[in-house]
């Protein structure tokens, strides 16, 4: 593992930033939890503030890429292989539960200020980037509309899935867990649906398929 004081800036970011969520909590996001968490990995204060601006958004962003990161770690591919698709997306947002609640209260005021009007394009592309990480780790190779109504679903039942998380005081997160199941269940209804419409659309009548199977004599 590379030195603390030999590490780059990126090195050091990524090394602070699963030592934000604690000390914002007490904190805030703000320089003291920038402050406290080069202290807890025996950094120089004044170079992690050059590594990490205090502009509590950025900093709300890089613990948000810890937890991607995260997510990955205790999830590798050869376990979510053995998996379904729905399994895999629902151990994934369960894992992210599981890396954020011991933080719930850093949590809850990075959700406020996320929340802020002038965050809310910030917000956005940091749930898409969240939702994009979950479909890519469960193997999600899709490039049409799909890629796009897939990520936009993920992040809607995130999204609701943590404001119901963050008012949670059941053992082991077991109320988020049910409503997380219940919204998962709302969009496999929906995506079944979907392909049924889908194949009853390829049985319709067809000018051109018509004029081009008498052509080749298809049957």
């Amino acid at each position: 593992m590379t030195d603390v004081a030999d590490m780059t800036l990126d090195e050091l970011r990524e090394a602070l930033a699963p030592h934000l969520a604690p000390n914002a909590a007490f904190d805030g996001w703000s320089a003291a939890a920038v402050a406290a968490a080069a202290r807890a990995i025996g950094a120089d204060p004044d170079i992690a503030r050059l590594a990490i601006p205090a502009k509590p958004i950025e900093m709300i962003d890089l613990w948000f890429a810890h937890i991607d990161r995260e997510m990955a770690r205790r999830l590798p591919p050869e376990r979510l292989a053995t998996m379904k698709i729905r399994e895999k997306i629902t151990a994934l947002v369960e894992t992210r539960l599981d890396i954020l609640a011991p933080d719930r209260e850093a949590l809850r005021r990075a959700v406020a200020i996320l929340a802020m009007p002038q965050n809310a394009a910030r917000a956005t592309r940091l749930g898409w980037r969240s939702a994009d990480v979950m479909w890519r780790l469960a193997g999600d190779t899709a490039t049409d509309y799909n890629h796009y109504t897939k990520r936009a679903m993920l992040a809607g039942i995130y999204a609701a899935t943590i404001a119901a998380f963050l008012n949670d005081e059941s053992e082991g997160q077991a109320d988020s867990r049910a409503f997380l199941a219940r919204r998962i269940e709302n969009i496999m209804a929906f995506e079944k649906a979907k392909a049924k419409l889908a194949a009853r659309s390829d049985h319709r009548f067809s000018m051109s398929r018509f004029i081009g199977r008498l052509r080749y004599n298809a049957r």
